[in-house]
């Protein structure tokens, strides 16, 4: 299981207590950061696990390819991270949907390059094709992308003509027209992890006529990606961009709100996935995975495990799936997911509001909150830094002296996000 040492103490705690691991691997650097959250008995450093050894003994010959591969945590709505357990056989079904699929599969010569973090699941796709090709995959690091001309220039110095990049990173490239002056060769562009706007496409395609563009999605229970576009038409700047066709030995089906399967275009369903892509479920959470990993329903025959997603989608009449929201309060938000529930929980504590709730629109996370007065964003930050990471902190802090309340007593969303809407577009 992958973990990030930048990672918020109290997330590191939430995720160390739920796995309980037999042992961490770090370094000398890091060692301090774990001393209060394991036994120190069952802390490794690496720099005294690096040595030559002669007889090397394993027990890889015990292993099937339904056992556990590794854990993903992605955000949980209670505060709890969600630790997905990956198997060998979806690892191995994945590399060899990228290996069978021409447009995606890279070559020995190629140089990827990687963005996203090891404990991010899109960085499987750097990684695992690189293992079976022998191509070269060159870390960039994390400080370039701050500055994404940093990262352009990153790109040209080490010769980097491969990348899959969270569509945030485009956006800041088009909307500064960094380009102009800077463009890389780059052979593929691929990109996933949150919704990429027709406009920002046009931009790149603008300056790569010849380049292969790709859409991926798919959510950590399914490995990294169920679904892919390869974009071979032209889009208007205001078109949906399709998640497009499943991937080999995977099957989307959409579910309307009656159970009943869509077939037809423009009717919006609830996406279910099935295949061998599928998770082993949470680790250390049989309810959240009998939630999730449901028995699909359109038949009762035998044991057939769906994931239920969440995602919702509708089929355009050139059969493409188009992605449009959620059915809950799960966002993503630079690649990442993120639950609001749990950005909601870390403020339960904050002593001068007395309601709140957070919603995402037009790209950005807000807190929207009631109190006696309007408090400083940085008393926010400041009371978040140690819990959630900071990828997941708001951007915009609404005050209200009365948050709306919908029929049933609770806090109307609905309304807090059309405002928050006006809001943004009168700006």
């Amino acid at each position: 299981m992958p973990l990030d040492i930048k990672s918020p103490l109290q997330r590191l705690e939430a995720i160390l207590a739920h796995i309980k691991p037999v042992y961490v691997i770090t370094d000398k650097e890091h060692q301090d950061k774990l001393i209060n959250l394991v036994e120190k008995e069952k802390i490794l450093l690496i720099e005294d696990l690096i040595k030559e050894i002669e007889d090397i003994k394993t027990n890889f010959s015990a292993r099937i390819d339904t056992d556990p591969a590794y854990i993903i945590n992605t955000s949980g709505s209670t505060g709890v991270p969600k630790g997905v357990v990956v198997s060998h056989r979806s690892v191995i079904d994945y590399i060899e949907w990228i290996l069978s699929t021409q447009a995606i599969c890279p070559r020995v010569d190629d140089v990827i390059g990687n963005q996203s973090p090891f404990y991010f699941d899109k960085s499987l796709f750097d990684i695992y094709p690189t293992f079976a090709i022998g191509n070269k995959l060159v870390l960039i690091p994390e400080e370039k992308f701050i500055f994404p001309t940093e990262a352009l220039k990153f790109l040209i110095q080490k010769q980097i003509n491969y990348i899959y990049w969270v569509p945030s990173i485009f956006n800041h490239i088009a909307h500064y027209d960094l380009l102009k002056d800077c463009a890389p060769k780059l052979d593929r562009i691929f990109f996933g992890g949150e919704a990429m706007s027709a406009k920002v496409l046009n931009y790149l395609k603008s300056h790569y006529p010849l380049t292969t563009f790709g859409n991926l999605y798919g959510p950590s229970e399914i490995t990294d990606i169920c679904a892919y576009y390869m974009i071979q038409r032209d889009f208007q700047d205001t078109e949906p961009i399709p998640i497009g066709y499943p991937c080999r030995n995977a099957q989307i089906i959409l579910i309307d709100t009656q159970g009943n399967k869509v077939s037809t275009p423009n009717t919006i369903g609830e996406i279910y996935i099935r295949g061998s892509c599928l998770a082993l479920g949470y680790y250390n959470d049989f309810d959240k995975t009998q939630t999730a990993f449901i028995q699909n329903p359109l038949h009762q025959s035998y044991i057939d495990t769906v994931y239920k997603t969440g995602d919702l989608s509708y089929y355009n009449q050139l059969g493409e799936l188009i992605l449009t929201g959620r059915k809950d309060h799960q966002i993503k938000h630079n690649g990442y997911r993120i639950e609001l529930g749990e950005i909601e929980i870390a403020l339960r504590d904050f002593q001068d509001i007395k309601h709140h709730c957070v919603i995402y629109t037009q790209g950005q996370i807000i807190l929207c909150y009631e109190g006696l007065k309007e408090i400083e964003k940085a008393e926010f930050l400041a009371h978040l830094k140690g819990k959630i990471a900071k990828y997941m902190m708001p951007q915009r802090f609404l005050y209200f002296q009365k948050l709306p309340i919908n029929a049933n007593g609770k806090i109307d969303r609905l309304s807090l996000q059309e405002f928050a809407n006006s809001l943004l577009a009168s700006k």
